[in-house]
């Protein structure tokens, strides 16, 4: 029998339920809102093997997390995939006392390749970002003229290899809002559900403007125009996206309202980059070196110590607190870094 962890909640009160682990800080596209290619150009250094976490030292840092209350896992990057193989450390996980739900985010160009060995794993769940069906469009917005048509084909396989799979579609004003009927009404004809993400200033390299932002309110008023939605309750404490389904009852969307509709209140995640350090936040300016730690020799009750210490203390609530200004002058980790 498993016993139940000790309890540990931060500052605010709040459990820690959901980890997400970047697993790599590459990515094969160079999309504008996370990884721009002005910034991230070919001759961008990225780390070495030996700065990454090793499979080993990853799973050693989920039976920690899994020992004070963590029940999810999320696989990031960077591109998930582009780490060498990963099915392995996903069969690993899937093992580890505690943990009941392990999900991957992936851009989806190399989804077909992988799909059917990430489900033999034990993999059942991929949310893929695709932000519009239009070629010319999507081609611009991943900056490696890559088409829509590619990663939808990799959605259908996976699909087929047994994966559920969940589209993720960031919106941002003046580039791809007039993509949201088509995106609705591609994926609702699928039966997959798609959630809508509002632009966030995730970094300091994505141009982030309140100006450019299209909220959960606007994207449902367009939705409306077409469809009747009707509101779903939360699967759990926690969860971000609010949830609705079609009331024909073809399939859900989602909304992922950080910055229209805050939800720091009810975070219970915490975020581990692909070299070891720990954040609180998606939009923290630093985080606690495990890593470090691990290779000075730490054991296990020392770095569960160090981990209890890290969230017992945490208070953050930036999308409560943010302003034009704080987006501005603010130093914040890119979430091709940190894992979305």
């Amino acid at each position: 029998m498993r016993s139940e962890p000790m309890p540990m909640r931060d500052l605010l009160h709040r459990p820690i339920r959901d980890l997400r682990i970047s697993v790599t800080d590459r990515c094969n596209f160079r999309c504008t809102y996370c990884m721009p290619k002005e910034i991230f150009g070919d001759d961008y250094r990225f780390m070495p093997g030996s700065e990454l976490l090793t499979f080993d030292e990853i799973a050693l840092i989920t039976e920690i997390f899994a020992s004070l209350g963590v029940r999810k896992l999320r696989l990031t990057g960077g591109e998930p995939l582009l780490r060498s193989h990963l099915p392995t450390l996903i069969e690993r996980l899937t093992k580890i006392d505690g943990i009941e739900d392990i999900g991957l985010t992936t851009n989806g160009l190399l989804l077909k390749q992988y799909a059917e060995s990430l489900r033999n794993a034990g993999l059942r769940r991929v949310n893929v970002s695709l932000d519009a069906l239009d070629p010319q469009l999507f081609g611009r917005i991943n900056g490696r003229g890559i088409e829509p048509s590619r990663i939808v084909d990799s959605i259908e396989y996976a699909r087929q290899a047994g994966l559920k799979i969940k589209v993720n579609m960031v919106v941002e004003k003046g580039l791809n809002e007039q993509e949201i009927l088509p995106m609705a009404e591609f994926f609702k004809e699928r039966g997959i559900t798609l959630c809508f993400i509002e632009f966030m200033d995730v970094g300091n390299d994505n141009g982030w403007s309140l100006k450019w932002v299209v909220t959960k309110q606007e994207i449902y008023q367009i939705l409306s125009t077409r469809y009747e939605l009707e509101p779903l309750e939360s699967h759990y404490f926690g969860e971000v996206a609010q949830r609705y389904r079609y009331k024909d009852g073809s399939s859900e969307i989602g909304f992922i309202t950080s910055v229209s509709e805050s939800f720091c209140s009810t975070c219970t995640r915490a975020r581990l980059s692909s070299e070891g350090k720990l954040y609180t936040c998606l939009f923290a300016s630093d985080g606690f070196d495990l890593r470090s730690m691990l290779r000075s020799g730490a054991d296990k009750s020392q770095l569960t110590s160090a981990v209890r210490s890290v969230w017992e203390a945490r208070s953050d609530r930036y999308s409560d607190e943010r302003t034009e200004q704080t987006a501005r002058t603010r130093n914040k980790i890119n979430m091709s870094y940190i894992g979305g």
